[in-house]
This record gives structure tokens, sequence and C-alpha cells, in this order.
């Protein structure tokens, strides 16, 4: 060890003077933070949420022609079973619906996103594996694990008065040149016009020409079939024998020769047939930008990718093809992404330098310019190696990180205070520079690393819990962590070598005590008088505690707060079972409607399912005819609540029948609706009969609203009446009528027609005039093999029963569940606040034996949130206490400073409810950091009065003057804390936080600094008159 890192007093080794005597050791810390922090901060990833790996998986099987029970029962409850072996689930809920099974796959927390792969590879092992059980008729199963995927950058393309031919051709050119730009992983065209051939044939001519239509698919079949020809030996060649398609477009569909048997003539298919190409009549999904029909075009970058760059790529890009594009056809954006993360970045910078400034200013108005530029030195390169950091652990920079930078903000000040200060104070009593600083850091150091490592502790819970909520945040305990172990750092290195040589023209006044003016001597009396009174300064304490834990009941609830992006979304659903043509044109006028209100900037308007997933917090709705979603944004988030009361106004006086809901959106991981019942049982009639009673009881109590359920009314179905005997004598099968009654009504698929790199289906079916209405089925002809001839369907079919059937069987690990629905019947009141009500009212019914009900939507995602924090907090709250046991290796000094923790609900109560801001998962956070940050003072100030009494200081002397020199950094690092936290007040996120911290740590701060020596003096016993002058005496 050298000896010019030796303290001359101590002869210990001392960072204080290695840093001051070898500065270039000094210079190459403080040159490694600066230029490593601008590489950080060019080149780390930008996002607009931290990317939280959503571990679900959609497994779609088609079952066509079963009634949902037949899926339910046949197909669902088979691949749940297979589904259920896998170790790695957490749960399985499905929809079984007519013709379609969907089963939702979610795996446990502990598995992150780079071991999901080989778990969607298990789940398709399994589902292929139990393929061989399922009936005949099930269509191959497919696993959706790609539906999390974020396309973050989403246009409106609007090409008006083209062909659909010609948008298709213009949305696959603008979908391969994206695919190629720099970053891209992905590319989703949605809404793009598809076709069908369309061919009608009127049953009076297959009658009179006794033609089964079966001849004709066939014909078809065989005519646009590819096959293989052989190949010919030519000399040394074998040349291959390739046949040509023989239809080439709709005439020559028309052109082709039909035979019909026992007439000896040959009739062209156009004779009897009507051939045309026309749009798909009903489509899966239609889109609407302002208006205007349009089909989305969503991008997707690369994970490690920073998404302004492929934002702005996209962009540079776009721009190139807008030349080549036709005339009137526009890009308009629905979601940048990139905009909003590089505004975000932006806004950063201007919070950050604000807190910077405000913290230096702060500093020097209090300690002088030397010490305020000191700590502002060390701030900012805390700030900047934090950047390096977090681009060399790839943690990317976006709304929780950035949140968390400005969070450390006034906590990175606080060590670098502690050491600058007394620097100053010794300097100022005439001390050398040099004695000073190793003084300064000897006595402080490990308190502080203690304290730091406390305050990093504090926020462990968030960045450790398991969950998607602790993936979420994760950032958030990571960076905290990163910059205050580095605040720690450069504090006891870089501070003392710039305060060396900054305060070499402080002056100095040997006999001054620096202490002993001002608000010091304020504070040292109100100490005085609480300490003569201890007993009754304990039993205020106690009842402002009391009284804060009373006032805490009053506070509004939350989960996560509402994001502070200007738009909404109305969620639209017809009665189920309604076309897809009825639901379009119904929320085509409700956007109609939306886009001329005064606040509406543009409305998107998508009918059968939602919009591709443009964001991480939006969940996008599974496809549905009866469903429809408007996008609507504004230009301030004030003009948000009543365009939406509008849009909901109009839809009720307009369309009773259609439900209707508007929301916002909300930070964090979707839980879907905010307050939800989940009745559970064997029953379908039975679950909806409590479902029914738990609506009326929830409608006459009028607090809540968009109540709803998720199996939704009972579908009408029309169900053919077959006569088995007379059937069997006329050899027509139950299939036979079935595709009879297919070819009546939607028509039957006969074949594709191929074009380029586009296969069109072509369908054969009845001309309009006889499938206009259900009535015409009675009519229909049904060709009978046995009398080669076609014979009345009337003969087969006695009729058509209109039935009511189940058509939305959710189910929930393996269990039939009915979910009740609904939202807090105001904006003002949080679903928090309002579920203990609506719990109230659906517990009181009566549950029949076999039947369960547990609690969905925001109460149970944040359960699990608290849950998984809490599974998290013992662990930290061990390593906060060891390491305050560890740092004063007694039990009392400990104990003293863990009675100060409870303070920090005194303010924030008075906060939250001043200022009418909901106590969200946020907040609670906040309310965590906060018991670091005043651990943090406590053994500061605490260890400060142990050092004091160790020196043979009267104890009564030592606690006070201990005390009031301690003052100046709790205050300061208090305040910078405050005001750093400032800016955070007007973001939607993290405005929770910022008044929990902000009002919490002042009023704890000031209680704090009268609580700690309180409690010292009752715990140590020392009486008022052990002073200076009675010690000696």
């Amino acid at each position: 060890m050298s000896k010019s890192a030796q303290s001359e007093t101590g002869g210990r080794f001392n960072l204080a003077r290695l840093s001051i005597e070898r500065p270039v050791l000094t210079w190459l810390v403080i040159l490694f933070c600066l230029f490593g922090g601008i590489q950080g901060f060019t080149s780390v990833g930008r996002l607009e949420d931290p990317a939280f790996t959503i571990k679900e998986a959609i497994v779609v099987t088609p079952y066509p022609g079963a009634t949902a029970e037949e899926v339910e029962d046949e197909v669902t409850e088979r691949l749940e079973t297979a589904i259920q072996q896998m170790s790695q689930l957490d749960e399985v809920f499905s929809e079984s619906s007519p013709g379609v099974s969907e089963i939702h796959v979610r795996m446990r927390d502990e598995f992150d996103g780079t071991e999901l792969p080989q778990v969607w590879d298990e789940l398709r092992k399994r589902i292929r594996d139990a393929a061989s059980s399922l009936p005949p008729g099930v269509g191959e199963s497919v696993v959706l694990d790609d539906f999390g995927d974020v396309y973050g950058i989403l246009y409106a393309v609007v090409a008006p008065g083209y062909t659909d031919r010609e948008i298709r051709d213009i949305a696959d050119d603008l979908r391969r040149e994206l695919l190629v730009v720099d970053g891209v992983s992905k590319v989703q065209v949605s809404g793009v016009p598809e076709e069908r051939i369309y061919i009608e044939i009127s049953q009076e001519d297959l009658a009179r020409l006794g033609l089964p239509v079966e001849a004709v698919l066939s014909t078809l079949s065989n005519e646009n079939a590819v096959v293989s020809a052989g190949e010919a030996p030519s000399g040394d060649r074998l040349l291959r024998i390739e046949m040509p398609q023989s239809i080439g477009g709709v005439q020559s569909i028309e052109n082709l020769l039909i035979s019909p048997r026992d007439s000896g003539q040959t009739l062209r298919l156009s004779d009897i047939a009507n051939v045309t190409r026309a749009p798909v009549e009903r489509a899966d999904v239609y889109i609407y930008h302002n208006g205007e029909p349009a089909f989305t075009l969503g991008v997707s970058g690369l994970a490690d990718a920073n998404i302004v760059d492929v934002g702005e790529a996209v962009e540079a890009r776009l721009a190139e093809l807008e030349q080549d594009l036709p005339v009137g056809v526009e890009l308009k954006p629905i979601y940048e992404q990139h905009t909003v993360v590089a505004e975000a970045t932006n806004g950063f910078l201007v919070n950050l330098a604000l807190s910077v400034g405000i913290v230096i200013g702060v500093l020097c108005l209090f300690m002088g310019w030397r010490a305020g530029v000191t700590v502002g030195v060390v701030l900012l390169l805390t700030v900047l190696g934090t950047l390096f950091f977090m681009n060399a652990f790839d943690i990317t920079m976006q709304r929780i990180s950035l949140g968390a930078l400005i969070i450390a903000m006034g906590m990175l000040v606080d060590n670098a205070i502690v050491v600058t200060e007394g620097i100053q104070v010794s300097v100022q009593r005439g001390e050398d520079r040099m004695k000073a600083a190793e003084d300064a850091v000897s006595s402080t150091e490990w308190p502080l690393l203690g304290a730091t490592i406390i305050g990093i502790m504090a926020f462990s819970g968030i960045g450790l819990s398991p969950d998607s909520t602790g993936e979420f945040l994760f950032s958030l305990f990571a960076v905290i962590g990163i910059s205050l172990m580095l605040s720690w750092i450069l504090a006891i290195t870089v501070a003392p070598m710039i305060a060396y040589h900054l305060f070499k023209g402080e002056k100095a006044d040997p006999d001054a005590d620096p202490h002993d003016r001002g608000m010091y001597g304020v504070y040292r009396n109100m100490l005085v008088l609480a300490l003569r009174h201890r007993i009754a300064t304990v039993a205020a304490l106690v009842v402002i505690f009391i009284g804060s834990i009373y006032g805490f009941g009053f506070v509004r609830q939350a989960f996560f707060p509402n994001s502070n992006t200007p738009m909404f979304y109305v969620n639209m659903t017809m009665p189920q079972g309604a076309d897809i043509l009825d639901t379009d044109e119904v929320i085509r006028d409700v956007a109609r409607f939306a886009g001329e209100q005064e606040h509406a900037r543009s409305v998107d308007a998508f009918v059968g399912r939602g919009a591709t997933r443009f964001m991480l917090t939006y969940a996008s709705e599974q496809p549905n005819p009866a469903y429809g979603q408007l996008i609507v944004q504004t230009r301030t988030l004030d003009e948000i609540p009543p365009l939406a009361d509008a849009i909901l106004a109009y839809v009720s006086d307009t369309y009773p029948q259609l439900e209707a809901r508007s929301e916002r959106i909300v930070f964090g991981p979707p839980s879907g609706a905010q307050l939800e019942a989940r009745f559970m049982g064997p029953d379908a009639e039975v679950l909806r009969t409590l479902a029914e009673e738990a609506m009326r009881r929830l409608n006459e109590a009028g607090e809540f609203r968009d109540l709803r359920t998720d199996w939704r009314n009972r579908e009408l179905v029309l169900v053919p009446q077959i006569l088995p005997e007379r059937a069997r004598t006329i050899g027509v099968t139950r299939g036979d009528v079935a595709e009879a009654l297919s070819y009546a009504t939607s028509g039957s698929r006969v074949g594709v027609f191929r074009e380029g790199d586009l296969l069109i289906p072509i369908i054969a079916r009845a001309p309009e005039a006889e499938r206009a209405t259900p009535d015409s089925l009675t009519d229909r002809l049904i060709w009978s093999p046995s009398q080669n001839a076609y014979v009345p369907i009337s003969q087969v079919v006695s009729g058509f029963e209109l039935e009511a059937h189940e058509s939305l069987i959710q189910r929930r690990n393996r269990v039939r569940t009915l979910t009740v629905q609904g939202n807090p019947g105001s904006d003002e009141t949080t679903a928090a606040s309002a579920f203990p009500r609506f719990a109230e009212i659906v517990s009181q019914i009566d549950l029949p034996h076999g039947y369960t009900l547990e609690w969905g939507g925001e109460h149970e995602a944040s359960s699990e949130a608290n849950e998984s924090l809490g599974g998290v907090l013992p662990l930290s709250f061990l390593v906060m206490l060891v390491t305050s046991f560890l740092l004063f290796q007694s039990v009392r000094q400990p104990l003293i400073i863990w009675l100060i923790v409870p303070m920090s609900i005194c303010g924030v109560s008075m906060g939250l409810l001043a200022t009418g801001v909901a106590f969200s998962f946020t907040a609670l956070l906040g309310l965590l950091s906060l018991s670091g940050m005043l651990i943090k003072n406590a053994i500061v100030l605490v260890d400060e009065v142990d050092q004091r009494i160790n020196k043979g200081q009267a104890r009564f002397d030592a606690m006070v003057k201990g005390s009031v020199s301690r003052l100046r950094p709790v205050l300061l690092a208090a305040g910078t804390t405050i005001l750093g936290m400032t800016p955070l007040i007007f973001d939607a996120f993290f405005q929770g936080m910022a008044v929990t911290i902000i009002c919490g740590l002042a009023f704890a701060t000031v209680l704090t600094m009268i609580a700690t020596p309180v409690f010292y003096a009752l715990f140590f016993r020392i009486k008022p008159d052990e002073v200076e002058g009675k010690a000696a005496a």
C-alpha cells in the first residue's frame, strides 16, 4: 500500500488522499464517466415501454359444422387435457364457438423470453400428439405464439377509387419494400380487400337438365387441378411435360363444357350459370380511416433495434416510395412509436437538465457556489456513468428507466452532499484541506455505503418480482441500483478531489461555529424542547401516525394510472350472431358521428376484430363479426371525457341494441375489464341464471356501467328437422342435406383460381333471389341418387326450427366460467375504490352446490402484482435489516432507525388526500423507496451521534450537536430529491410516485430530525443534564 494513500493520523487506506495525490486516476474516472456516458446516450436502445414478455399463446383449431358444445366436448376438452400436462403451465382458458376452438395458454412467470420458444415447441408437440384423439373433420391446430408482437409504427393506407386488385398490389409492394429496411423485423398488413369468383346456377336449370351440382363442381375441380403429365426422353435429355392451367379467368370458367347425363348434348357453363369476380361478400375485417375505407400497415422493429432509428429509416423509405405510389394513395399515421419515444427522450433531457439545474442552484444557494459545483459535477458524472452502464447491460431507455433516472436524481446527491458538507465545515473551522477531505470520507464512507445499499434494496421488491409487473418495472430497480452505487463511488473519490481544489479560497474562521446561526438555532431550540418533553413528543408522533393511517382509508386506490397519450378506444358489440355487414353499417355511422365532433383529430374504425397490436399495453380483440372498435385521437387529454361521453350518448340514443364502452390507454400490463366476477360450474343454464341475478343487482345499485357477460347472448340458429327413414329411402345422407343447404346459402368452395402468387377461391352458390331469405330453404330441391333426379327437400326435411344455442362457451382451467364484467360508474372512481361495493353485491348471491365465485379484472391483476411483490419484500427487508445491524453491530441503533420508517405514511396520506391523486402501484413503489430514503437519513444522523459520543463528548450535547450538524445535509438531500421529483408531477405514470415521495419526504424529514434524537434519548436513557459543563464537573 502506498504511503500517499494512507492517512497521517490513522495509517489506514484512504481513498480521498489517493484521489487528491494521484489526480490522474481520478481524472481517468471522470473521463470514463464523461465519454462513456456520451457514447451510452447515443447508442442505448430506445423504446416507449419496457419490453415485458407476453407469456401467452393461442391454439386455434377449426371444426367446421360443429356446435359450440360439440367443439367444447370433442376438441377443447381433449386439447386442454394434453396441455394440462405441461409443467410450465400457469393457467389455461378457452373459448368454444361454432366451428372453432380457441385455447389461450399462459405460462408461469419464472420463464423469461429466452426460454419461451422452447416452451412453445413443447406445446406444439403436445398438440400434435393429441391430434390423433380428435374426431374426423377437425382441422389442423395452429399455435399462435407471436400475437404479443408489437407493431409500434402503424399506418392507415387510403386508396380511393382503386380496384381491389390494385389495392392488393399496393399493399404487397409496400410490405416488400419495408421488410428490407434496416432494423425492421416484421410487416403486417390487415384489412386488404379479398376477392372471390362466384358461379351462380339456378335450381330450375339444374332440375331441367338433371344435372347434380356435384357434376359441375367435379368438372371445375378437374379442369383447375395441378397435375403431373410425366417426362419424355429426348436424346441425352429428359423433358418434363408441363400441363398449362386451363382456367385463365372468368371467361375461361364460362367457356367450360358440361355434359348433362342422358341428354347427349354439351353445354357451356355460361349457358346455365352466371360467373362473376367480385369482392368477398363478408370480409373478416373492415377498416376505415376518417370515414374512408383503408387497410393498415404495421411495422415491428427487431428486439435489439433502436425504435427511433427504425422509425426514421421507415419514414425515409416511405418518402422515397411516395413518388412511385399511384395518385391519391395516402399513408396516414395511426401510431408512430418512434415519434413518441423521441419526444419522451427529448422531454427527459429537458427534465434532466432542469433537475441538475435545480439541484445545483439549491446547493449553491445554501452551501455556496464551491460546494454546489462540487456536488453538481458528481451528479452529472453519475448520470452519464449510469447511461454507459445502461448501454453495457442492455437496459433500454424508455418510460420506466427515464423515470428511474429522475427519481434517482435527488438521491444521487445525498452521498456527495454529506462528504462535501463535511469537508466544507472542517475547512471553515480552519482545518487543513487534505485532512478535512480524509476525515470527511473516513468518517462517513461505511455509513453511506450501508445507507446506499438499504436505499437500493428498498427498490429491489419492484425489480425482482417475478411476474409481468416486475418484468415491466425491472429497469427501475436496475437503473436506481447502478446510479446509487456509482454515486457512492464518485462521492468518496471524485468529490474530495474537486472540493480540495475549489475550497482553496474558502474563508476559515477557527473560532466561529458554522452551526450556530440561522435555521440551526431554531432547530436546536425545537430539538431541546422535544428532548425535554420526550414522552409528550412520542405521544404526539403516535397520534399523528394513527391519524395518518385513518386518513389513508379515504385515499382513492388504483392499480396502474391512465396513459397521458391523447387517445382512447370505443368498444362496441352487436348482439351475438349479428351479420358483419350490419355491424359494419352501424360502426361506420358511429365513426362518422365521432369524426364530426370538434375535439376528434382522427377516427379509425375496425369492424370484425381489433387493430394490430401497436403498443405493448394494447389488448387486441380476437375476431368476432359482432364486434367493432373506434380508435379516437384528440389534441389534449382534457378533450377525451366530453368526446367519449358524446359518442356513448349518440350510441345509446341511436342504437340501443349496441353495447358500447369507452376505454383509456392504461400504463402497465393489460388486465381486461376493470371489475370482474367469475361464476364457475358445470351447467350453462345455472351459470346464466347466476350472471343474470348479478347483473340485475348491479344495475339496481346504479354505481357501475358497461355491465356485460363474456358468454354474451345465445345465438339464434336454424335446425333442419331431418326425416331419417325417408332420407334413407331416396338415398340422401345428412352430408347431402348439408351440401344442398350450403349451396343454397353461403355457397360451396369448388376450387381456386391461380393468378400469379394469388389464390382466389371459386364459390358455387344459388342466385341471390333464391338465397335472399331463410324461408326459401323449404323450396329447395335435393338430388336423389336412387331416383336419379331432383326431389323437393321437404321429402327429407319436415321443417326448420329456430333455436337459441350457446355460441361462446368460456372455460378457465377446464371449468366452465361465465364472467360478469363492468367498470366503475364514473371516471373519478377507480376500480380499486369501486371493487369493495361490487364484491359486496355479487357475493350476496347464494351459489348452488358445485359452483364457485372468484374475482378477476384489476383486482386480480393488482393482487397478483402485490402478492408477487410481497414474495420478494421479506428478502429485501431482511437484507436492509442485516445491513443496518452490521453497520452498527448493535441492536438499539437499528431499532431506532427502523422506528422512523412508519413515519413515511404521515406525509403520504396528507399529500394524496390534498391532491386527489390515487394510491396506485407506482405510489406503492414510491412508498417503498421513501422508506429507503428515510433510513438513509436516520443512519447518517445516528452514526454522527455515535461518533461524537465515542470521542468522549457528553451524551446530551453529542446528540444535540450531532443532530444540528446533520441538519443541512439531511434537509438538502431531502430538498434536492423533492425538487428533482417535481417535473414528474405532470407525468401521468409517475404522478402517484412523485406526490408520495415529495409529500412523504417533506413531512417525514422534519419528523425524522425530531423523532430520531428523541428515540435515541429514550433507548439510551440520556438525561438532559448530561452536558459538557456537568460532565467536566
